[in-house]
């Protein structure tokens, strides 16, 4: 498995989650660092969830204590937003915006970062059923959203 290739993925996992470039670069860093000090490699799948957890964890972490922070500070740091690369519609911007947020984690998952089933559900602690299910549900209402907007198929 390819460590850069991983490597971004990861980060964008993180902005995804923190929507602060800066921020994300970090808990990137800090993932791969507790990752690897553990002892582990990604020479294998299985150990792929492991580290996805470890950088959700951070994340989760760092959204606490971004709360205590002011507003303003918050609004002034979303500026760069890296789905812009791989959502080219405000139109699908929009739509995928109204989904919950869990939906939006799997298809960010499945779809941007190429995760495979199994590693998801570790992920997100969903059976893979449910996963199924979900990304079925998410992307037949992105759909038929983009049906009513006057795209076709």
């Amino acid at each position: 498995m390819d460590i850069e290739e991983q490597y971004d993925k990861i980060y964008r996992y993180c902005y995804f989650k923190v929507y602060d470039k800066q921020l994300a670069q970090d808990i990137t860093q800090e993932t791969f660092l507790r990752f690897y000090r553990q002892g582990l490699s990604l020479d294998s799948n299985k150990e792929l969830p492991y580290l996805y957890t470890i950088a959700k964890n951070l994340c989760v972490d760092s959204f606490r204590q971004k709360t205590a922070q002011r507003l303003e500070d918050v609004i002034e740091e979303i500026i760069y937003d890296p789905t812009e690369d791989w959502i080219s519609s405000m139109n699908l911007k929009m739509i995928i915006s109204k989904l919950p947020q869990e939906e939006q984690e799997l298809l960010f998952l499945r779809y941007v970062n190429e995760i495979e089933v199994t590693a998801i559900c570790r992920i997100a602690g969903f059976s893979r059923f449910s996963v199924y299910r979900r990304l079925t549900k998410a992307l037949k209402y992105l759909k038929d959203e983009l049906k009513k907007e006057g795209f076709s198929e």
